[in-house]
């Protein structure tokens, strides 16, 4: 059994309990001991980016530097998306010397790199492997039709992501395909949904929303896979808004990838957390 560090931010403790649930339990499954690193806290995003660089940086060293040097580990996993942006910026932005000492005197100790940064696609794909997932699928999807998307920060900017193709991935494709699944091509894979702007441009997210999950379906998807809590709440809880201007649109399911590998490899549905989905997944996912 391999063990990696575990940073579960503030979504996965909040409004994205079942991703918490779901990547965990899928987590003890597949023989990874996630250990969550002791006291963790915010890694700053998305406010402190905005308004102070160092802190940004700060906020991710501080907990690396505790995987690094208190718990011996060599990865992290981080399966919120906004959250590992940041841990993949800090690692970027500490080669530099100079932003390493600002970073060392703020954090109290140096981090200068050196922790590899596992975000949802990653740790199914490389950390389990896609063999070994395969092995302990015993309840495969007969083909279900699936777009993954992957949104705008699990892939860009690439020299940070380090993403092995940030206009058109495919390790999440991968992983659907040994669950079961068939992954459609479609073209808003990577597209932004919006939800930095949900409180403040709700008609542009709304249209934004409406796009992606409209692409989706006109390429013959039955669902969304995603791995980020706020693509999936944003793209989750709008399909009402749509609704409510154009009565005829069919509700979209939209699944944590954790989810699917969950039900494949034998999760129980209340580990999974089935039921804090607005658009209902139960059917689809039986």
């Amino acid at each position: 059994m391999s063990r990696v560090a575990y940073y579960p931010g503030c979504s996965l403790h909040g409004t994205a309990k079942e991703l918490d649930s779901s990547f965990v339990s899928t987590a003890a499954r597949l023989g990874v001991d996630l250990v969550e690193i002791p006291g963790w806290e915010c890694c700053g995003n998305s406010a402190a980016h905005a308004a102070n660089r160092l802190l940004a940086a700060a906020l991710p060293a501080n907990e690396m530097a505790k995987v690094k040097d208190d718990m011996g580990l060599e990865r992290v996993a981080v399966p919120c998306a906004a959250c590992f942006v940041r841990f993949m910026a800090t690692n970027h932005e500490v080669q530099d010397s100079e932003t390493a000492r600002d970073v060392a005197q703020v954090v109290g100790r140096p981090y200068t790199g050196g922790v590899g940064v596992l975000n949802l696609v990653d740790f199914y794909h490389d950390e389990v492997g896609l063999a070994a997932l395969e092995a302990k699928v015993t309840r495969p999807f007969a083909g279900l039709k699936v777009a993954a998307y992957y949104g705008c920060l699990l892939t860009r900017p690439p020299k940070i992501t380090l993403a092995e193709d940030p206009e058109y991935p495919t390790r999440m494709d991968e992983v659907l395909e040994v669950l079961g699944c068939k992954p459609v091509a479609w073209t808003f894979k990577t597209d932004c949904c919006g939800a930095s702007l949900a409180l403040c441009e709700q008609a542009v997210v709304i249209e934004l929303v409406r796009k992606i999950i409209a692409n989706a379906r006109a390429c013959g998807a039955q669902a969304i896979a995603c791995a980020c809590p706020l693509c999936q709440v944003n793209l989750d809880t709008r399909q009402g808004d749509i609704k409510r201007v154009d009565p005829s649109w069919a509700d979209m399911p939209i699944v944590y990838l954790s989810q699917f590998v969950g039900r494949a490899i034998g999760v129980s549905d209340h580990d999974l957390g089935l039921k804090k989905h607005m658009v209902p997944v139960e059917a689809l996912l039986a």
